[in-house]
């Protein structure tokens, strides 16, 4: 049961896609708890068409205010991601190379504040990074260890870059990766489906939220014998 749904539009992935199941990509993969959620750089530049944002950003970050409140409720270990590089630019790096727009997100600018309406509560970890994956170089690995976490939810933008990195890196940090097609946007819609398809193909389940929560709500969110909280 505790599979990819994900429907991927035909025209997302061109040409013939029938060596993925052939092949035996698309496996699976079994959730189990606890649980926890990592929010992916839901951040005011991205969810503005005008600076870094556009596609179905917006919409993703509103149905993500309901996954989030889900998982406070819960008492998930709730982690989110921003963006932040300093303000001399003396940690710019080849990212910035290919988008230089990210110099534009330092510490106390408005476009790299995470949007209001998912501002972090109390004891939710902020990962501050300079590269699209939330674990590269950060302790988020080790924080989501010691909490206990087995299968990380994961939702932001953009679906085809930040995300999926992010998903990667979970999944070779040991984590189960759950991505939550809707509360995940993208610029452009075709990069959007095209890396849910992938994702769900070799990294990670991928599924709306109300199967992902139906499907964490009946797996049970024990906490680990000492882990912390």
């Amino acid at each position: 049961m505790n599979a990819s749904s994900q429907t991927i539009p035909s025209d997302a992935v061109p040409g013939d896609i029938s060596a993925y199941t052939r092949q035996g990509f698309g496996t699976p993969l079994p959730l189990k708890a606890p649980f926890g959620l990592l929010i992916v750089d839901f951040v005011n530049g991205f969810a503005d068409p005008a600076v870094l944002g556009g596609g179905n950003i917006a919409p993703a970050i509103a149905q993500t205010r309901h996954l989030l409140a889900h998982a406070r409720q819960a008492g998930w270990p709730v982690a989110h991601s921003r963006i932040v590089f300093s303000d001399d630019d003396a940690d710019s790096n080849i990212f910035c190379l290919k988008v230089p727009a990210m110099l534009a997100l330092k510490e106390d600018s408005h476009n790299s504040a995470i949007v209001p309406e998912l501002a972090p509560a109390p004891g939710e970890y902020v990962v501050r990074k300079s590269t699209p994956s939330a674990f590269f170089g950060t302790m988020l690995a080790p924080w989501l260890a010691q909490r206990g976490v087995q299968t990380l939810l994961v939702a932001g933008c953009v679906t085809s870059g930040c995300v999926r990195a992010s998903v990667v890196d979970a999944m070779q940090s040991g984590f189960r990766p759950l991505v939550v097609s809707d509360c995940c946007g993208d610029r452009a819609i075709g990069p959007h489906d095209a890396n849910l398809f992938d994702m769900a193909q070799k990294y990670a389940a991928v599924m709306p939220m109300d199967e992902a929560l139906t499907q964490t709500r009946a797996l049970g969110n024990a906490p680990v014998p000492g882990a912390m909280r």
